[in-house]
């Protein structure tokens, strides 16, 4: 029988910042940890919204829905019309891009505003789901993933969370998730590691992006089949190791389709997922920082490529007496 080694524990709080992403290589299991923890949270009764904004659109499935909601994607110029408002520096969802920040006039989201999007579905743990959608026929070859995951930073950059609510994000697999400003968007973020060579390589490469922007960083390490594997993890990514999730014949088994319900967990698992959101709960809501950066990614788009693409000086649409936060 495994002996587990220690843990890092939390003393619990009352959670009050609480915009959450998965990332990691593909194949590490990010989707099934957010799913898990998405489930865990809405069972102990937090409000949660899960997002999927990963190109590979399996968080639905995981969450026990048979079918995917409506992609956001598809709906980006109703969402830019709704978020604009009457902010008089952006005339129209044409000169909105992705990284456009709310101004004087711009329509700011609630949490409850974020879960009765008409586009979300209710799964059977009683959380709401959006998702941005796969590629349409009309997308391959020539579109690109990140415009509709650009659905989610807009949602993202207008929404003013409050205290106890969970927005869950399932991110794009590996370092793609730097194509844009959208890492900066969370309290925390979660990298889920296998305890291989190419599970913490991708943790080095998203420590190394994401150190200068002040981008709050957890291993969690997955499929961790004994004492061995925990020592590779924290040999390799030090004390960023938060907490693992032991190898699972539940997880697998609700992975193959068969029934699953949290209590089927293995108690070191279960573990795990509360020192998740005990983590969660701790963490600082920076509100200047995020302003900031918003407006940094914005900048940086604007001058790369936005100018062009909408034919306007996308930095008027920075509105500098706007303050972030409630």
């Amino acid at each position: 029988m495994m002996v587990p080694p220690k843990r890092k524990r939390f003393s619990y709080s009352l959670g009050v910042h609480v915009r959450v992403a998965f990332v990691g290589k593909g194949g590490s299991g990010k989707t099934t940890m957010s799913a898990l923890f998405a489930r865990h949270v809405a069972n102990q009764g937090g409000p949660v919204v899960a997002m999927d904004a990963d190109i590979n659109q399996h968080l639905a499935l995981v969450l026990g829905l048979d079918r995917q909601p409506e992609p956001l994607g598809a709906h980006l110029t109703e969402i830019k019309d709704r978020l604009r408002g009457s902010n008089p520096r952006i005339p129209s969802a044409e000169s909105m891009v992705k990284t456009t920040p709310p101004g004087r006039g711009s329509t700011l989201l609630s949490f409850d505003d974020l879960a009765a999007d008409p586009w979300a579905l209710t799964t059977p743990d009683g959380l709401r789901l959006l998702a941005t959608g796969p590629f349409s026929e009309d997308d391959l070859g020539v579109a690109c993933y990140h415009s509709k995951v650009g659905a989610v930073e807009l949602l993202l950059n207008h929404l003013i969370d409050g205290p106890a609510e969970y927005v869950v994000v399932d991110m794009t697999a590996g370092a793609d998730s730097f194509a844009s400003g959208l890492f900066t968007r969370f309290d925390l973020t979660f990298l889920v590691a296998e305890p291989t060579r190419q599970g913490v390589s991708v943790y080095r490469q998203y420590r190394d992006y994401a150190a200068k922007y002040g981008v709050a960083l957890a291993v969690v390490g997955n499929k961790v089949h004994g004492p061995s594997d925990v020592d590779f993890l924290r040999e390799h990514v030090g004390d960023d190791l938060l907490t693992w999730m032991e190898h699972s014949t539940a997880v697998r088994a609700m992975e193959q389709g068969r029934h699953f319900t949290l209590d089927d967990l293995e108690p070191a698992n279960a573990d795990a997922l509360s020192v998740l959101r005990k983590t969660l709960d701790e963490q600082e809501k920076d509100w200047a920082r995020f302003g900031r950066q918003a407006v940094e990614f914005h900048l940086r788009n604007a001058h790369a490529w936005g100018n062009d693409r909408t034919g306007s000086d996308l930095s008027e649409q920075i509105d500098p007496e706007f303050v972030f936060g409630p």
